[in-house]
């Protein structure tokens, strides 16, 4: 019973940095209705930027915190004007942003490779290497502050989206965008809006995963997990993707702490065919004709 809790605690752990991950995709789903592969770079950003600022400018936490934040937020922003908007803007299909998103993916994986270089970077230790022990269950310190600190965000999205005028104009948006521009909301601002959030919440996911694991040109590769769990709970749906990510974290360690860890991944993607054949809307997604 004790490893059947631990291994609950640790996948609640992973599920809050992939629900951080996974709102991204689907809000941004939910407003253009593809799935953005590019956020993967934001992610690198932020963990590169909260390393850097952590040893090279020798930042106290919270600063380079915020400063992760603030680089998925950059890389974010750019790839929404550079890439995005003049797309939307002549009018072309969905393909065409899936494409772009996959090019832009690759793009941010290669130019770190060039300029960073493809080593693999640890943080430094600033936090206790020590764990809380409550009836035998071990429970780590940034485990504890990853879980804070991501539910403190992910209410706060929560309350901007069900309680101000630019959640509503999102929420809005998200049943149909052109309507909404005829209503006089500048569309484009919404869009960065919500990228901005989207590169924040990567941001913040890239900082806890640069501290649990390490940093490395292909960490962004973990949000294909954070994807998967979008699907499980249900794009467009930020409650589903909370949920999945959850659910998927605790799944994962209970097969890798019960049977074997190679059989992690192999679950993982057989659960996204699983629910694309059974239940392609997700837990709690909306029925639409596209879904990747």
């Amino acid at each position: 019973m004790i490893k059947f809790l631990q291994q609950m605690i640790n996948g609640t752990s992973i599920g809050f940095i992939y629900a951080l991950i996974a709102i991204g995709y689907s809000l941004i789903y939910s407003i253009l209705s593809f799935s953005n592969f590019a956020h993967s770079t934001f992610i690198i950003a932020g963990a590169y930027t909260g390393f850097f600022l952590l040893t090279s400018a020798s930042l106290p936490l919270p600063l380079s915190l915020l400063g992760a934040i603030s680089g998925g937020v950059l890389i974010a922003v750019l790839s929404e004007k550079v890439a995005y908007r003049p797309i939307r803007e002549r009018g072309n299909p969905t393909l065409y942003f899936i494409i772009a998103s996959m090019g832009m993916s690759i793009f941010g994986e290669n130019i770190v490779i060039a300029t960073i270089g493809p080593k693999f970077r640890s943080y430094p230790q600033i936090l206790s290497v020590t764990s809380f022990e409550v009836g035998g269950i071990s429970i780590s310190v940034l485990d504890i502050l990853a879980a804070v600190i991501g539910s403190i965000f992910l209410l706060l999205l929560m309350y901007i989206i069900n309680e101000t005028k630019q959640g509503m104009a999102i929420r809005a948006a998200a049943f149909d965008l052109d309507t909404v521009g005829l209503m006089g909301v500048n569309t484009n601002q919404l869009i960065c809006l919500v990228f901005i959030v989207a590169g924040a919440l990567a941001g913040l996911a890239g900082f806890f995963l640069g501290m649990k694991y390490t940093v490395y040109p292909q960490l962004g590769n973990l949000t294909m997990k954070a994807y998967i769990a979008a699907v499980f709970g249900g794009l467009g749906s930020l409650p589903g993707a909370v949920a999945g990510s959850v659910l998927l974290g605790i799944m994962e360690t209970i097969i890798a702490g019960y049977f074997s860890s190679t059989l992690r991944d192999i679950f993982v993607f057989a659960l996204l065919i699983l629910v694309l054949l059974v239940r392609p809307s997700g837990l709690m997604g909306v029925k639409r004709e596209d879904k990747v």
